[in-house]
């Protein structure tokens, strides 16, 4: 199925009033597959294991200090808020760091989330960045996917990032692509 802007999504940039509406977009997922992170003498070795039944994973609500150097970019279907992608500069490396991407249950797969990084990796090149950056977990392979087709790679990763979290026993993938 090709992916296609909904001719009805307007996007531009979020208002200060409008960050509480995007903390309450679902960004729940469900998965039949995840990335099974194996390391070796040489490093580590992913791939995508299927899981039955499949996988169904609810975040947390956030419990960070906002960042003040945090734009978001948002996605109105008519009048509601229907997704929105956060994000910051940071000038010392020249990196534009997508924080999180979040888009409503019924406009997933609609192309509504590639929109809201095409224009948020425009904002990144107008500031001077030189790569984007984002941190995804080994169970959101749709995330992963999605991201891969946008021209993100895997980079790194970190088996300890979420211990003693709810994300506990998953692994956090960073990928990034070249501006």
């Amino acid at each position: 199925m090709a992916h296609h802007d909904d001719a009805e999504v307007t996007y531009r940039l979020a208002r200060p009033e409008e960050l509480p509406g995007i903390e309450a977009l679902d960004n729940s997922f469900t998965t039949d597959s995840v990335i099974e992170v194996r390391a070796t003498d040489e490093g580590f070795h992913l791939h995508a294991r299927p899981v039955d039944p499949p996988l169904r994973k609810v975040y947390p609500a956030e419990e960070d200090e906002e960042d003040p150097d945090a734009r978001a970019i948002v996605a109105h279907s008519g009048d509601r808020l229907c997704a929105a992608l956060t994000f910051a500069y940071a000038a010392w490396n020249r990196r534009l760091l997508i924080a999180d991407l979040r888009v409503a249950p019924a406009h997933r797969g609609r192309g509504v989330g590639s929109a809201l990084m095409r224009r948020a990796l425009e904002q990144g090149r107008e500031l001077g960045a030189r790569a984007a950056w984002l941190e995804v977990t080994s169970v959101n392979a749709p995330a992963v996917r999605a991201y891969r087709r946008m021209g993100f790679a895997v980079c790194g990763l970190d088996t300890s990032l979420y211990t003693g979290t709810a994300s506990e026993g998953e692994t956090a993938l960073f990928m990034s692509r070249p501006l």
